[in-house]
């Protein structure tokens, strides 16, 4: 046998064998790249089923924070049951989500399209509750117009009622006698004026009840105080009283006169039988329930 043709022949068995080697070798290393691929697409995916999921959670978290916050805003009994039914179902689906795996990507299509259900009849619910809040926000502020008005109203009322009774207390005032021209003589037992108070047998109380055309007329009763120095009244009678501010007070004198509108002189008289002091004195004039008119005197020894 030819020495070189064996030569030959195992060169080109090793050949074939290097390059069956790298074929394995190319086989191989294609293999695990495919496997490593693959295994990199199937966590890609988990990771992507994991952020599915935790975004279906958010969106029914936030579903159910909207129910119970509408919950809050509205007085419809039917309406809040309603919400109440449909926050359960949110609430249904929030457990199941937590139970359900990342990987049952079935099941988390079909929580979707639940949501998106439950997402609907929401905004029919809210278009119900805007509309509801809109009518609440016209009676409120219907309500306020009234309320307004209605002071409104009271404050003029009592407004008129103030000025009437002020222009009531005017034409009482108005109406009121006076008595003016108030003059006080003491007089002896010959009726001239004294000057000595041992001399004064009687004070002569003189005054002018004035003219009025508001004063209601006919008879009047004409009472007089006669006050001493220390503010006694002097009297006849104890029994001598008359109303005055809710009060029964003293009088001095009285007289009955007949008052027409126009200006009458009255004249009035007390008999001096008490001692007297020297002092100032004092005169108040009443009629109608009204003090009328004031004057000062003074006596010397």
């Amino acid at each position: 046998m030819n020495p070189e043709k064996n030569e030959n022949k195992e060169i080109n068995k090793l050949s074939i064998l290097i390059v069956a080697i790298i074929v394995l070798v190319l086989i191989i290393a294609g293999g695990g790249y495919y496997i490593l691929r693959q295994n990199k697409q199937m966590a890609d995916m988990t990771v992507l089923a994991e952020l599915d999921k935790e975004l279906l959670e958010d969106e029914l978290n936030q579903l159910s924070t909207q129910y119970e916050g509408y919950k809050f805003t509205i007085s419809n009994d039917s309406l809040l049951s309603l919400l109440n039914t449909e926050q359960a179902k949110v609430q249904r689906l929030q457990e199941e989500l937590r139970t359900v795996k990342s990987t049952n990507t079935q099941r988390i299509s079909e929580l979707k399209k639940e949501l998106e259900t439950l997402r609907k009849i929401m905004r029919g619910y809210v278009i119900q509750i805007d509309s509801l809040s809109r009518v609440a926000q016209e009676l409120e502020i219907a309500k306020k117009q009234a309320e307004d008005r209605a002071n409104r109203a009271t404050t003029t009322a009592q407004q008129l009622e103030r000025e009437k009774k002020e222009l009531t207390k005017k034409v009482d005032i108005a109406s009121q006698l006076d008595a003016s021209n108030i003059q006080i003589k003491p007089l002896n037992n010959k009726g001239k004026e004294a000057k000595r108070i041992k001399q004064m047998e009687q004070f002569q109380i003189t005054f002018t009840l004035a003219k009025n055309n508001t004063a209601s007329v006919g008879e009047k009763t004409v009472y007089l105080r006669i006050m001493k120095p220390n503010d006694e009244v002097l009297v006849k009678n104890r029994g001598n009283v008359f109303s005055f501010e809710g009060k029964e007070i003293d009088y001095s004198v009285k007289r009955l006169v007949e008052y027409d509108g126009e200006e009458l002189p009255v004249t009035m008289y007390w008999d001096i039988e008490e001692y007297l002091s020297p002092g100032t004195y004092r005169v108040d004039i009443f009629a109608d329930g009204n003090q009328i008119g004031r004057r000062s005197f003074t006596l010397d020894k």
